[in-house]
This record gives structure tokens, C-alpha cells and sequence, in this order.
């Protein structure tokens, strides 16, 4: 089974999608049942569709949207859905976002990985939105690399409380370093919502 994505232990997924080739009897319908029926219920097959031998999930991938979590209220239902925060500037935060649309290098805000070709990835979308206590980033493009969604927040919330400046972020961007010591966000609030494929 071939994912669109590696997700990090502890990160969810609405929207993820894989390709396998196999050989069965099966229609559609029932090879979902017959998936659902073997796999825990927090790991849900929501659509079946043959498609062409070719067909790859990673690599036919156009764009990928991912949305990350904050609570600032006093609930631990979210304890596993949302980093917990006390207090976000949630208009300095949409400020910072906006620097990561377009194309750039994001060597500085990524875990190095030696087997890549290139650290440039097309950011459509980058804004925050406030819904109640729930504060959550949503990040559209057409790769990520590892961790990178998770440094982008850590950092993001790391400006909004002025332990890190806005200089230093536009540097990483402009003067990509590998192993750069940078914030980065748990895990568990970050959710690949959708992958777009043409």
C-alpha cells in the first residue's frame, strides 16, 4: 500500500489517500466493507475506486492540504486533537503566514532527509482562523517535506510570543541551513485534511 503522504506518529488524517494493485472479486462496495471489517475503528476506509495501472497516490499528487489545531480553552477532550495554548495573537500570526506563500526553500523549516532532490515546495495557502477557542492553521501546496508543517506553527506561535523575530523567519527563508535548532509543534494537532489530484 502506497500512501499520498508519510504522516509522523500522532498525526491524524481526513483525507488521505493510497493506491494498491491487487487482484479481486471484489466490487468496490464490498471491498471497503471488507477493509472497515479488519481495521480498527480509528482507521476508516472512506471510498474504494479502481483506477489506472499507472496510478501513483504520491506521485500523481497535484496539491495537499493540511490544517494544524490549537486550544486555548480549559478542555481535555482535545488533548489529543490540538496543541493546548493559553493566549495566541491570532492577527500577528496571520501577519507571519502570509511570508510563506509562493515558492521557497524550506530546508531551515524541515527535518534534513539526504534522499531528496530539492527543499522547494509551492505554498497556495497559508492563513489562520479563529473558531472560538480553536485556533487552526490551514497550509495548502503542492509538496511538504518532513516535520515542515510542524516548524512552520512551532515557529509561527514562537514570533507571536516574541521569542523569536520576524527577521530571523525571513532569513530561514532566504538563507536555507540544514539542522537549524527551531520550535517545532506536537504532533497531534496537525490533520492532512485533502490531497488534490488533476
Amino acid at each position: 500500500i502506497h500512501g499520498a503522504g508519510r504522516t509522523d506518529t500522532g498525526v491524524h488524517a481526513m483525507g488521505q489517500v493510497a493506491h494498491v494493485d491487487l487482484e479481486t472479486r471484489l466490487d468496490e462496495k464490498d471491498l471497503k466493507n471488507a477493509l472497515n471489517g479488519n481495521l480498527p475503528l480509528e482507521c476508516r476506509i472512506m471510498d474504494v475506486e479502481k483506477v489506472n495501472d499507472d496510478f501513483q497516490a504520491r506521485f500523481d499528487a497535484t496539491k495537499r492540504h493540511y490544517q494544524y489545531q490549537c486550544f486555548t480553552g480549559d478542555s481535555i477532550l482535545y488533548k489529543n486533537q490540538a496543541w493546548h495554548l493559553t493566549n495566541m495573537n491570532f492577527h500577528r500570526l496571520n501577519q507571519l503566514a502570509s511570508h510563506i506563500i509562493g515558492d521557497h526553500d524550506f530546508l531551515s523549516l524541515s527535518k534534513f532527509r539526504d534522499d531528496l532532490d530539492h527543499t522547494r515546495c509551492i505554498i497556495y495557502k497559508s492563513e489562520w482562523k479563529s473558531d472560538g477557542k480553536m485556533v487552526i492553521f490551514h497550509i495548502t501546496g503542492n509538496r511538504f517535506l518532513h516535520h515542515m508543517v510542524r516548524y512552520l506553527v512551532g515557529t509561527m506561535v514562537a514570533m507571536a510570543e516574541e521569542r523569536f523575530s520576524e527577521e530571523e523567519f525571513l532569513s530561514l527563508l532566504k538563507n536555507p541551513l540544514k539542522d537549524v535548532q527551531i520550535f517545532k509543534a506536537p504532533a497531534q494537532g496537525l490533520i492532512l485534511v485533502q490531497v488534490d489530484y488533476e
